[in-house]
């Protein structure tokens, strides 16, 4: 008993150094740290470079993405990256990409979520610009010290009227 009030004594005092981190200075590095990675992402898409922003998700089977075009799922890494892949090739010319209103939340752990507004400007092979605006929503999974994406959601609005997507809406 006695060992044990010395003990308690020690930590108290700080005679024994504590190894873990407050969680809001982990929350704000883990916050700091996805929204580096939507940065990147936003570097990876303008240089076009499909190996740089499939790094920014899970690899393997577990990935899931409800992107604005068909089909109306993409199960698993290599189901995604054909898609980006498609979808760049589509537009030989340069890209940009603009990220605002980035909002996350990580709730301590492994995971966090995160949503944003995405806006590419793409360039056809006669240099007609295309450009767009969606909604994406992200779950992000930390494998290995590191924030990926896990599971995302892009979304345009559509006008119920018409019912047709209002792909620069504000």
């Amino acid at each position: 008993m006695k060992m044990r009030k010395l003990l308690c004594l020690a930590v108290l005092t700080g005679f024994i150094g504590c190894a873990t981190t407050p969680v809001a200075d982990t929350k704000a590095k883990d916050e700091a740290d996805i929204r580096a990675l939507e940065d990147r992402f936003a570097a990876a898409f303008k240089a076009k470079d499909i190996n740089a922003i499939m790094a920014l998700y899970t690899p393997g089977p577990d990935l899931i993405v409800f992107d604005a075009n068909p089909p109306r799922q993409y199960t698993g890494w290599p189901a995604y990256k054909k898609d980006f892949e498609d979808f760049l090739a589509s537009s030989p010319g340069p890209a940009d990409m603009l990220i605002t209103d980035v909002s996350v939340t990580v709730g301590g752990g492994d995971v966090a979520y995160g949503h944003s507004i995405q806006h590419p400007i793409l360039t056809d092979k006669n240099g007609k610009k295309t450009e767009f605006t969606v909604r994406v929503t992200d779950g992000y999974r930390k494998i290995n010290g590191q924030w990926l994406i896990s599971h995302e959601h892009v979304s345009v609005p559509v006008d119920m009227t018409t019912m047709k997507p209002d792909l620069n809406s504000k």
